[in-house]
């Protein structure tokens, strides 16, 4: 059937063309074909590695596995440690991170954030801690633990300050470690009265380790994970940010947030720089 003028137009405006999403990426990214990411499996259900097959997993290691397709191109993921991602985007080792990374105004000196993902810090403790410590202001005083590389610490701070120094009770002491992983273990060890982490990871370790953790009250915080790229990488952002939100149009997005028990921290829409302290 031929196509009147006024058809044809109507057709192209509702974008029943076929997009080249690739021709979207930087021709450094088309040429080579992939797109190379920075990821650090120790921070499940987001990134980790399959106990079963020792293979990189997670809901960021899906989401990324389906943002390339939807780029048009393959993916190359590189492990590096958390504190030198924005480096290595720097040198140009990586072309992005996905690593549940907080969008955090000091980072976007360096980087644009496409934010893709809600997040709150939980205060948690052990079950041997929880007949003491049964609600956020029994820690006032106590020792509570958390990742430095992440605001964390910070944050505890500023909740100590307004809910227990502000009330006339002792402090928190905040105290940094050297991830999630081993403020898990200072917890479990007694070193540590309680911890914090993000609200998105606390139900896949409960799963994991049964009668091991118990969170106490509710999130204390919310903040936004994102995808950082270089400031003067902007094509390469928005073509990140608009793959993401096809995937979310398609409801891919939403079978991966579904997958691992994320519904909670589900973030529409995609945004760019969003995040706050």
């Amino acid at each position: 059937m031929k196509l009147t003028a006024g058809l044809l137009a109507s057709v192209i405006a509702l974008g029943f063309t076929a997009p080249s999403h690739a021709a979207e990426l930087p021709d450094r990214i088309k040429k080579a074909g992939k797109i190379v990411v920075a990821t650090m499996p120790n921070y499940a259900p987001i990134t980790f590695k399959d106990p079963a097959t020792n293979k990189l997993t997670g809901f960021d290691i899906d989401l990324g596995e389906a943002l390339a397709k939807e780029l048009g191109v393959g993916i190359e993921w590189q492990e590096i440690a958390f504190a030198q991602m924005i480096p290595s985007l720097q040198t140009g080792r990586v072309d992005i991170a996905l690593a549940g990374m907080s969008d955090l105004p000091a980072r976007r000196e360096i980087v644009d954030f496409v934010d893709y993902m809600k997040s709150g810090a939980q205060f948690y403790t052990s079950p041997a801690m929880a007949a003491t410590i049964k609600a956020p202001e029994d820690l006032c005083g106590k020792k509570v633990g958390a990742s430095r590389s992440t605001n964390w610490p910070r944050q505890i701070g500023e909740w100590s300050q307004a809910n227990c120094v502000a009330k006339g009770k002792s402090a928190i002491e905040a105290i940094g470690t050297e991830g999630s992983a081993d403020a898990r273990t200072q917890l479990k060890t007694q070193r540590l009265d309680a911890a914090v982490q993000g609200n998105e990871t606390l139900p896949y370790f409960q799963s994991q380790e049964p009668n091991s953790y118990v969170l106490i009250g509710e999130a204390f915080t919310v903040s936004l994970s994102g995808i950082p790229v270089l400031k003067t990488e902007t094509q390469l952002r928005d073509a990140i940010k608009e793959g993401l939100e096809r995937l979310q149009q398609k409801g891919v997005y939403d079978e991966i947030v579904k997958k691992y028990g994320l519904q909670a921290n589900k973030l529409t829409p995609i945004g760019i720089n969003q995040g706050t302290d």
